[in-house]
Parts: structure tokens; C-alpha cells; sequence
């Protein structure tokens, strides 16, 4: 559950529902507020008391559905960790605008570049396990281009570090800087 709350959100403010069964086989939709997002989860502010399950879906405005399992609640505020994983470039795409998923590429090539780093390698090194150019490595760590998943696996892997740490971990240093 922590890492999921670790994850670095993107302030939304949209309107979505909750969706969920109600214990005799019929669903109840509860309107909400979709406050923040990541590729892990959102936060969710709902606009009754009704109590919500361990077990819900998320529809975004753009009819996006998410099935999430409860992280946290907090009077009418709540967590929900998505239960699939991360959400898919396309997923996010729905879920977040584009200015959003630039920060969040920003984020992930930055915590790239501090694992990197941290290890000793250059870019071109990297680049060379991974089977990409430099020019492609120092894009993704400017936020300029996007890292496959089984190139961003293959660097944690590399670096010794976890997956959900470059996608979701904590900003370096300087990121907000850049």
C-alpha cells in the first residue's frame, strides 16, 4: 500500500463515478470527484457518505474504467490502488491530459538518471544493454521521450533498482529544478 501512496499524483480535479456491487448482484454508481491521478492509482472525493467496498471501479469522464482495490479512506476522501498495476500509456492518456503525462515522463526520466548515476553508468552504456541510442537515453531522462516497459524493466534490472521506483518512486533532488 505505501508505494501506491508514494506514487507521484497529478493534481485532476474531474468529475468520474464509483462503481461497485452492492452485495445482492446490482451495481450502484456514486458520482465523484477524480482529485489526483497516477499510474498507480487515484484519489477520490465522493460527493455522498455511501459507504464504498474494499473492491470498486473508476469510470473516468472519457469512459476509462479501473477496477481498484481500496488503499485508504478518510472520511469522504478515499484511495484506490489500481488492481491491474500500473495503468498503460493508452490508460493514461484517458486519465490524464497532456501536460500531466509530460510531468510524469519528466519524473520517470529523472529518477532514471539519479539511478544511473548512483551506479556509475553513462548513457552510453546504458544504452548499449538496452539496445537504444545515447540520443534515445538522454531523451528519456530530459522527459522527451517515452521508455517502453520492458526497456524501463530492463533498466531497474540494470540498476538494481525496482520498477515501481522509477515509475512511482521519489523525486530526485534536483527534478523539480529541471
Amino acid at each position: 500500500m505505501s508505494e501506491h501512496r508514494a506514487a507521484r499524483r497529478h493534481h485532476t480535479l474531474r468529475t468520474g463515478m464509483v462503481e461497485f456491487d452492492n452485495g445482492t448482484g446490482s451495481s450502484i454508481s456514486v458520482p465523484c470527484t477524480i482529485r489526483d491521478v497516477s499510474a498507480t492509482g487515484a484519489r477520490l472525493q465522493l460527493n455522498s457518505s455511501l459507504w464504498v467496498p474494499d473492491r470498486f471501479a473508476v469510470i473516468f469522464s472519457s469512459g476509462l474504467r479501473k477496477d481498484c482495490r481500496l488503499a485508504w479512506r478518510k472520511g469522504r476522501l478515499i484511495g484506490g490502488a489500481f488492481t491491474d498495476g500500473y495503468a498503460s500509456a493508452d490508460e493514461q492518456a484517458a486519465m490524464m491530459t497532456a501536460d500531466e503525462q509530460s510531468r510524469q515522463r519528466l519524473g520517470i526520466g529523472a529518477r532514471v538518471k539519479a539511478a544511473r548515476e548512483m551506479r556509475g553508468y553513462t548513457e552510453a552504456q546504458i544504452a548499449e544493454r538496452i539496445g537504444v541510442t545515447p540520443a534515445f537515453v538522454a531523451l528519456a531522462e530530459q522527459g522527451e521521450a517515452d521508455i517502453p516497459l520492458y526497456q524501463l524493466m530492463h533498466i531497474a534490472d540494470l540498476l538494481m533498482v525496482s520498477v515501481d521506483d522509477l515509475v512511482a518512486g521519489p523525486a530526485p533532488e534536483d527534478a523539480d529544478a529541471a
